[in-house]
């Protein structure tokens, strides 16, 4: 199993996550119909050319957050996840266009017991998304509940 178990964490634990991914129109397009988003942002490209200070349609924030917590998953929770209880702070400092490419780090900022788990504990962990720049553009706090490693 990928995942790691609850005390196999540490605070300050820093994951550099191998799978990178290059961001497509079809995704971006995808996303937003799947999703029921209308917003020109994502769709109109004549209006992102000459009504908009970037020139060009925005990914849709939605399928970067998704993304950033997706390639997170098989290095840390893979197969060791209850649940995942939330996400706090999500930030997008930059956008993301057709053709970025992004990779992922993922940082555990905090671990504590379950009150009512015995067999689990609480996980925040803390994703941060960067481009082909290396320019921070997407970031998250996200709160699970991690399996504890089973008795021997």
């Amino acid at each position: 199993m990928p995942g790691l178990y609850f005390d196999e964490l540490t605070v300050g634990q820093v994951f550099q996550h191998p799978i990178r991914r290059t961001i497509t129109e079809a995704d971006n397009v995808w996303f937003s119909a799947l999703t029921h988003n209308p917003a020109q942002l994502h769709l109109d490209e004549e209006y992102c050319r000459t009504e908009t200070q970037y020139g060009q349609r925005l990914v849709n924030s939605c399928f970067t957050l998704g993304l950033m917590t997706g390639i997170s998953v098989g290095d840390t929770t893979l197969g060791t996840a209850i649940a995942n209880l939330g996400w706090d702070e999500v930030r997008f400092p930059r956008p993301l266009f057709h053709g970025d490419t992004v990779r992922i780090e993922t940082e555990v900022i905090e671990l504590r017991e379950s009150k009512s788990r015995p067999d689990a504990g609480i996980v925040v962990f803390m994703h941060r998304c960067f481009n082909q720049k290396n320019e921070l553009v997407a970031h998250c706090k996200r709160s699970g509940l991690q399996k504890k490693k089973p008795a021997a």
